[in-house]
Order: structure tokens, then sequence, then C-alpha cells
């Protein structure tokens, strides 16, 4: 892990070339190039239709996590393996600073002509611009309910 921890943060709206390709928003490849991070790892979200992306330090405290199962005769092992290592991809970046976002990923999102990256702190993601609207306002709604039963909203 890097010795300080810098959070992937900030929304940002970026086009998808005709060749699948996306520029990552510099403040994010900032955060990648501290974890030494060659590129970025992208997998297909498990619980909605956007792209989980994230770099060596999320990589290697999953790789030890797992590391405390037995490799051979635990299902947990396999299934948790399979879903995160499995399908992670390793996406090279370009001399500008773009990746090229496999076919699959694109449908998986539903990815047109843009894309919305969302910093997440520990991962960001990367979103259809109409449907992380959606999400958007929910998370807020969400976020805010928490708020109102902590009793910290006036």
């Amino acid at each position: 892990m890097s010795a300080q921890v810098q959070p992937f943060m900030s929304t940002v709206t970026g086009t998808l070339d005709a060749k699948g390709r996306v520029c990552v928003p510099a403040s994010l490849r900032q955060v990648l190039a501290a974890q030494n991070t060659p590129g970025v790892y992208v997998i297909p979200s498990f619980v909605e239709p956007c792209l989980e992306c994230f770099g060596e330090d999320v990589l290697q405290s999953f790789s030890r996590e797992i590391a405390t199962s037995n490799p051979f005769f635990t299902k947990d092992f396999n299934a948790r393996a399979a879903v995160v290592l499995g399908e992670t991809r390793s996406l090279p970046l370009d001399e500008n600073g773009r990746i090229r976002l496999p076919d699959d990923l694109i449908a998986h999102a539903g990815l047109k002509d843009q894309a919305v990256f969302v910093g997440l702190g520990t991962k960001f993601q990367i979103w259809e611009p109409e449907k992380y609207r959606a999400v958007r306002a929910e998370r807020l709604k969400q976020a805010l309910a928490v708020l109102n039963a902590q009793g910290t909203l006036p």
C-alpha cells in the first residue's frame, strides 16, 4: 500500500470515442500513479449498471483478505476470487491518459458517447450520464435519511 492513501474524489464527465476510449480525469490518474498502479483495474459492478475502477491499494487489500482462506478446499475462496480477480481487467493508460474499454464493459454500463467518473474514496465508478443522474439523486436521498435518523440535520 502507498504510504499516504489519497482518495479518489470528484465527479467528472468525459467523452467516449468511437474506438471505446475514454480519458481518465487527471485527478484520478494522480491517485493511481501514487499507488504505483500500471493503468487502472476495472471490473463490472455486481450490483449496479456501472464499472468499478480501482488501483493497486484495493487490489492488494483484497488479495491479502482472501489469502487467509484455503485456496483449494473452500468454496468461499473460489467464489470470491473468481468474481473479483477473475473478472478484473488491467487497462493501460495511453500517452493521453486514455483507456480502451472492452466492448462487454461498455455494454454492461450502457455507455454511449459520454461517461461520468465518480470518485468514491478507495475506488471510482464509471457511469452512463443519464443513469447516474437518477443514482445520484437516490444516493443523496439515502445520505440525508441517515443524517436525519442520526439527528444531525437541523
